[in-house]
């Protein structure tokens, strides 16, 4: 009997990295060893974990902003350790959620046109883990909900807009969190733990409500993620040592829908998925390679498409969510390849011979409008992603600035510098008071940039004088 090709549009989808002058050159990418992706992208600015003496940064760049990156360049520097995962909010493309080894989640306003002093001082700082923080995810729909997990197995669901931590589940892993993943209207969350479990659990309601123990029997790390029609997948090592994907039904989790065994390589795979289009792209860190695998509703469920190979082992990804793509170009995914010194864009693109836009391709995607406030979520509600079209390119509108409101107003513009006053207030304290501090705090940044001025000069100054010894020493 003749084998049938299966049909799909998604066949002959390429990858291609970008031309040298269109990469991100000179960055110290960070050494810490923790199983993030150490890259965030949206589309304005693309996010790096980098290695910092003396504390935890990150880098924030205008996705415009290619070529070499001057040491100089400012970074987002408040962390006193080691950055581990930064993620940008889904419904502000200019706030960006960092964890790091010092315990704390920081979430960070950037201002509109990047960063132009290194920026310390953060919109809120979220206290409540007390080992350090591996993984930080923005709630899909619910605006300034952020979740946040450490390494004391604890998983806190803050709301950023006051600064309180709402939900805390402490007691429900006995062991590491390796990842944490929203589904897609954020009602219920997946985990993948060191204990080899994978579990489903509805925050709200504080409960389990599906697990699967020796979900994938070896000992390296696993990671879990929901897929939009909420099943869970999954990659992970087999006993033997191979790397494992499943695909599993969170309603009867005993078997997986499909178990495929791939290769003896030991980097963990770090699933990207379009709920769109549903592909998976799986990014082994150390590997070169990205592997795409499409998911349907017929056996065998997962289908291998294609293989994006290169030379230079990847040290972490970005991936760009679907409104930051080419639609003209047909482009369905771009990655954000770190290397060792530098970020490498590659473009994932189906090849079509029409120039016109192709709906098939590109259906109605989440756009960057929130669907709930935070309180609604925290109170019971549900709500899908807000679609939006991409049919004429997507245009970023202008963005609110975070407000945090700690009981106390709290209102900070990174722009200006402000200090963010994290203590609270009692209530009594009057306008005259915030008055007189602000006309403080005008008066000490006042000071701080004419000392900064007179540095500056003293060093041209200085370099001068150097000139003249050396033509004399000449």
């Amino acid at each position: 009997m003749r084998r049938v090709v299966r049909q799909s549009k998604f066949r002959h989808v390429f990858g291609q990295a970008v031309k040298n002058d269109q990469c991100y050159d000179d960055i110290r990418v960070s050494r810490v060893t923790w199983d993030s992706s150490f890259c965030a992208v949206n589309p304005r600015f693309v996010a790096i974990i980098i290695e910092a003496s003396g504390g935890g940064a990150f880098l924030v760049l205008p996705l415009h902003k290619t070529g070499r990156i001057d040491k100089s360049y400012p970074t987002v520097c408040g962390h006193t350790g080691p950055v581990l995962d930064i993620d940008w909010c889904p419904h502000n493309d200019q706030v960006i959620a960092s964890g790091s080894e010092d315990c704390t989640v920081m979430v960070w306003q950037i201002p509109e046109n990047g960063l132009t002093l290194s920026l310390t001082e953060p919109v809120v700082i979220l206290e409540g883990h007390s080992k350090r923080v591996g993984i930080v995810a923005w709630h899909p729909t619910a605006r300034n909900v952020l979740l946040s997990a450490g390494c004391d197995n604890a998983i806190i669901i803050w709301n950023v807009g006051t600064g309180e931590a709402l939900i805390n589940l402490d007691d429900m892993h006995s062991d590491m969190i390796y990842n944490v993943s929203w589904n897609r209207n954020g009602s219920l969350i997946c985990t993948a733990s060191k204990d080899k479990k994978v579990r489903v659990i509805d925050p709200r309601k504080q409960e389990i409500v599906a697990e699967k123990e020796k979900a994938h029997e070896g000992a390296r790390p696993m990671r879990a993620i929901f897929l939009a029609d909420g099943n869970v997948f999954t990659t992970g090592f087999s006993r033997m040592s191979e790397r494992q994907l499943a695909l599993w039904n969170p309603k009867n989790m005993q078997e997986p829908i499909a178990l495929h065994e791939m290769d003896t390589s030991n980097g963990v795979l770090l699933p990207f998925y379009d709920p769109d289009t549903s592909i998976i792209y799986l990014c082994g860190k150390g590997d070169s390679s990205i592997r795409y695998f499409e998911i349907t509703d017929e056996s065998p469920y997962v289908h291998y498409l294609n293989t994006f190979s290169s030379k230079e082992p990847q040290r972490g990804m970005g991936y760009m969510p679907k409104r930051g793509l080419d639609v003209n170009k047909c482009e369905i995914a771009r990655f954000f390849k770190l290397h060792e010194r530098k970020c490498e864009p590659i473009i994932m693109t189906v090849p079509r011979k029409s120039d016109l836009f192709q709906d098939d391709l590109y259906p109605d995607t989440a756009g960057p409008e929130a669907a709930l406030e935070a309180e609604e979520w925290f109170e019971g509600k549900n709500a899908d992603p807000i679609l939006i079209s991409l049919k004429h390119g997507y245009i970023p509108g202008k963005n609110r600035d975070l407000k945090v409101v700690k009981k106390n107003i709290l209102d900070s513009k990174p722009a200006a510098n402000k200090k963010c006053d994290l203590i609270t207030v009692p209530k009594k304290s009057t306008d005259t008071a915030s008055v007189q501090n602000e006309a403080k705090l005008d008066e000490i940044l006042k000071e701080i940039k004419s000392i900064k001025d007179t540095i500056c000069s003293q060093d041209e100054r200085i370099s001068k004088l150097e000139q003249q010894m050396a033509k004399i020493a000449a």
